[in-house]
């Protein structure tokens, strides 16, 4: 019995140790590819999938999940002779792992020749400031290359980016001076603007400030205007309500005389430019005795 149990367990390991490796897992997101004998059988998905010992082999894993490839600057020339380093980043991801497996001897390395090829030639048919400033067009033109070109390895290219665009040194110093010119150029613009904004605020303001003046002393000549009319009507008022007692009064020859006298002696006091004398004068003369006799009767009543 013991002799029994001595053949049997190194049978039953053997015989579970060959079950355990007839049984694969493949994990989610991934594909097996599979030969019988040394030729291509299929290619598992994800899940639990049984083989064939010594007969079917798994002889590539790949991963069907979007990968990010970092490559190297790679040295370009543009159109007006200028060489420059640039450096890309490939998003791509394996649609057909049969062909990624088949298609191409070492993948990455393809993918990196043919995007400096692709970069090469894009360039080549630039400029240097349009290179700069074409990042968008670089990256657009080199991922349809790229993806047409892939297609057959099984490759699906997404998207390529364009890191770091990277002139010589001495357009680099030519292109710090220039920015450098533009930011003072800038900067004198700005100033200008700011000098001009003030000049043309204190302009308004001080227009602003005229007009108010000119607006006080008009107000203040019509004020005037209003008081000098409004004393003359007094005046004329006045002068209306005396005439009005004169006439009520029944005045005889010598007041009314007397009141002409007095309107002369206004008109001579020294402002009027004219002055009219009566063709008169020996009425006024008269008139003049008159008053006086006036006068003398007045004090010798009292």
């Amino acid at each position: 019995m013991p002799t029994v149990l001595i053949v049997l367990i190194p049978i039953l390991v053997i015989l579970l140790l060959l079950l355990v490796s007839c049984i694969s897992i493949v994990p989610q997101a991934n594909a097996y590819v599979v030969e019988w004998l040394g030729v291509y059988q299929a290619t598992w998905g994800a899940g639990f999938h049984f083989k064939v010992p010594f007969l079917m082999r798994v002889v590539k894993k790949v991963s069907l999940k979007e990968q990010v490839v970092d490559f190297k600057p790679q040295p370009v020339i543009t159109r007006d002779n200028v060489t420059m380093q640039i450096d890309s980043v490939v998003f791509f991801q394996v649609t057909d792992a049969k062909m990624f497996t088949y298609g191409v001897e070492r993948p990455m390395s393809a993918i990196e020749n043919l995007t400096a090829t692709t970069l090469r030639n894009i360039i080549g048919d630039m400029e240097l400031d349009h290179t700069l400033t074409s990042r968008d067009v670089i990256n657009t033109k080199i991922t349809a290359i790229l993806d047409q070109a892939t297609d057959k390895w099984g490759i699906k290219v997404n998207r390529v980016e364009v890191k770091n665009i990277i002139p010589p040194a001495e357009i680099q110093d030519a292109m710090e001076k220039q920015m450098k010119a533009e930011r003072l150029k800038r900067e004198a613009i700005l100033i200008a603007e700011g000098e001009k904004t003030a000049a043309i605020t204190k302009a308004e303001g001080e227009k602003e400030s005229a007009i108010l003046r000119a607006d006080a002393v008009r107000e203040q000549r019509i004020r005037e205007a209003q008081g000098e009319a409004q004393a003359i009507l007094e005046v004329q008022k006045a002068l209306a309500d005396s005439l009005r007692l004169l006439n009520e009064a029944a005045p005889n020859d010598k007041v009314l005389a007397l009141k002409g006298l007095e309107a002369l002696a206004k008109v001579a006091d020294g402002r009027a430019t004219k002055l009219i004398i009566p063709s008169d004068m020996q009425n006024l003369a008269g008139l003049v005795t008159s008053i006086k006799e006036m006068a003398t009767t007045d004090t010798a009543a009292k």
